[in-house]
């Protein structure tokens, strides 16, 4: 076994998964997650501002600490949607490099194939149960992954949706108004359509949806006490509880939301975006494939970031 580090750096979260991995998968040592909201502003500004440059900067300081503490052998760097659409890019790279100089690690802006492929890589794996094909959703801050496949890759694609970008670009009021959810349901219904070109969205066995949209609107439809990762990962949701469950958070007030127990407080103003992204997904596949559940996975692109570091055997 080989002890790394994986830091996912995305539109809305920078997140870090200590692990010791091998030929038998992964063994978790230590995960945390921090709302930065690098993109914040990105969609309009074509730049990555100054203050979310410097939060996502300090958390990475504080994230290469950690992993020369853990012992890790190696770090890799994995940035996401913010980080290709920014013309300020090179600056966070910089600023990345220098805090990793101990590893040698710099940021990979990668592209939303790689992102895809990571993606499923960390949420098929240890995942029981289900039918092939898998169809494997990503929902992130400012972009969207779709990946089908039975074991391996097969098909993917990423558009440009994603929580941070909808709720910017479309959902302002508090709670939004009909008149701001239905063009965002436009925006949602053509990159979907995109998507479907790339991605057969016919014949899916198992639907299954990763990171924090997905996941609070599973926490929801499971009415839970606090948020709980070990009941969210793995459950199976009727279509209709989930459709009704994203329904739900879309429409709350902020205050609604943040009352609830199980919301973080970074997605307390996303969330509603995030949800109409899961709602629209759901709807399609469960038209094309005849899906009656859908499934939510607690891994995802940051457990394959850490999978991709193990040693060949």
């Amino acid at each position: 076994m080989t002890r790394v580090g994986a830091i996912d750096c995305g539109t809305n979260s920078i997140r870090l998964l200590i692990a010791d991995v091998g030929a038998g998968g992964l063994e978790e040592v230590h995960r945390e997650m921090r709302i930065v909201r690098l993109g914040h502003g990105v969609d309009a500004t074509g730049r990555i501002g100054a203050e979310p440059m410097a939060r996502t900067l300090t958390a990475a300081a504080d994230y290469a600490a950690q992993c020369e503490q853990a012992g890790c052998e190696s770090v890799r760097f994995v940035a996401t949607s913010a980080s290709r659409d920014a013309a300020n890019a090179d600056e966070f790279v910089s600023g990345v490099t220098e805090v990793f100089a101990a590893f040698g690690t710099s940021p990979e802006v990668i592209t939303g194939r790689e992102e895809a492929e990571l993606s499923f890589a960390g949420a098929t794996t240890g995942l029981t149960g289900g039918l092939a094909p898998y169809l494997v959703v990503d929902i992130g801050g400012g972009s969207t992954e779709f990946v089908r496949g039975d074991g391996a890759v097969e098909q993917s694609a990423s558009v440009d949706i994603g929580c941070v970008r909808m709720a910017e670009r479309h959902l302002r009021s508090d709670p939004p108004s009909e008149a701001e959810i239905w063009p965002a349901l436009g925006d949602i219904t053509m990159a979907v359509n995109s998507a479907a070109e790339d991605v057969d969205l016919t014949g899916v066995g198992t639907l299954v949806g990763v990171a924090g949209s997905v996941t609070t609107v599973t926490a929801h439809a499971l009415r839970l006490d606090s948020y709980d990762s070990a009941r969210i990962h793995g459950a199976e949701i009727p279509v209709d509880q989930a459709i009704t469950a994203c329904t739900e958070l879309a429409q709350m007030s902020r205050a609604d939301r943040a009352a609830l127990p199980y919301m973080h407080e970074g997605r307390v103003d996303v969330i509603g975006a995030g949800a109409l992204v899961w709602r629209s997904i759901i709807q399609r596949v469960q038209h094309d494939s005849g899906l009656s559940t859908v499934r939510a996975s607690e891994h995802d692109i940051l457990d394959g970031i850490a999978l991709s570091q193990a040693r060949p055997a």
